[in-house]
């Protein structure tokens, strides 16, 4: 029987050394085989080029109704705040000003809600609109085209490895999409090296060693030391093996902490070292139910990083929707991913015209 910890020797070219390198790092072997699921059938649109995999499969009808329930059973709070407004109602000052004030409880943000109600006003004025069902209606396109430019698929092998970035306040559930977009990228036969950058927190690496273990991933970690020197080995690891995907879990921060946050400018500056663009993917995981302190994380993890997406987590009961209007709005970074729940298959590709039925109960 081998031993759970091994020293990881890489064949591969030598690199620019990390700054303060950590050379205790270790690969973390898993004593299964790596298990991946079959990938798809490719459609039409299934790559933007010869390669490259589009990670957004069309789901089968009755996965499909599932997660559109689950959706709607999450943000029904929201649904049911919004939905109210259009009962019984005549189509008058009385209706916007109810309305304002339910967009402001969804934590729609005062820039987004703005936008909405003079549109909506507009649209009401040119297309006649006599009825609280066709206003819903009307917004519910509005609030579409709002989110449209959020909805964006992320491409996969376009570079080998693909190197993801992944950081987010604890608790906004970081370590646990990490596990889940593991699964996810399995089931288009990627697979994935996970590299284990929480090195304060020991319950963090054991985290992911756990969700390493369940989509028999090989996880790359050290007990203490520098968080960039274990992506840089994790990289490098990856390049040695052929793996097609690294994604760098980050400590939990928050953006206020400024000396962290400075650590996470120098794990992308240690990344880019790697060569070839890393890191191609900066996510961000934010948590639904933090309402407008959402977006000032992303507008300050933006500011730091510059970042590439968003996983919008916990929109599970109390979380409000709108949250990701004044997103759109004041900070439009793309969202890759939502999650409804614990389950894997509750982490799903953003659809503005899922969400925007969602929330107004359509």
């Amino acid at each position: 029987m081998f031993s759970f910890f091994k020293r990881f020797k890489s064949g591969a070219p030598a690199q620019d050394e990390p700054e303060n390198p950590a050379p205790q790092t270790v690969v973390e072997p898993l004593p299964s085989e790596p298990v991946t699921v079959p990938e798809p059938e490719p459609s039409e649109e299934a790559a933007a080029s010869e390669g490259e995999i589009i990670a957004a499969p069309p789901p089968e009808p009755a996965a499909k109704r599932s997660w559109i329930g689950r959706l709607k059973s999450g943000l029904a709070k929201t649904s049911a705040g919004l939905t109210g407004v259009f009962v019984g109602v005549k189509v008058d000052e009385s209706l916007f000003e109810e309305l304002e004030d339910a967009l402001l409880m969804s934590d729609a943000g005062v820039e987004a809600t703005q936008y909405l109600l003079k549109a909506l006003r507009q649209k009401v004025k040119t297309d006649r609109l006599t009825e609280g069902e066709q206003v819903r209606l009307a917004l519910r396109d509005l609030l579409v085209e709002l989110l449209k430019p959020l909805e964006r698929t992320m491409v996969l092998g376009r570079e080998q490895p693909l190197v993801i970035m992944i950081a987010g306040v604890n608790g906004a559930g970081k370590t646990t999409s990490i596990g889940k977009l593991a699964k996810h990228f399995q089931a288009y036969g990627q697979s994935v090296l996970l590299a284990a950058g929480d090195t304060f927190r020991a319950a963090a690496r054991e985290q992911l060693a756990i969700w390493g273990e369940r989509n028999g991933v090989t996880v790359v970690s050290q007990e203490s030391g520098d968080p960039a020197a274990v992506v840089f080995d994790a990289v490098n690891a990856a390049r040695a093996r052929k793996i097609d995907i690294v994604m760098a879990d980050t400590a939990g921060r928050l953006p206020t902490q400024l000396h962290l946050m400075e650590e996470l400018k120098k794990i992308k500056r240690v990344l880019a070292k790697t060569g070839h663009n890393a890191p191609h993917e900066i996510l961000l995981v934010i948590d639904g139910n933090t309402g407008q302190n959402a977006l000032s994380q992303v507008k300050a993890f933006d500011d730091a990083l510059q970042l590439t997406g968003l996983i919008v987590t916990k929109l599970d009961g109390t979380a409000k929707g709108g949250i990701l209007a004044a997103i759109a709005r004041q900070r439009p970074v793309p969202v890759y991913f939502i999650g409804v729940g614990e389950k894997v298959e509750d982490l799903q590709p953003f659809s503005a015209e899922e969400f925007a039925d969602a929330v107004l109960g359509i």
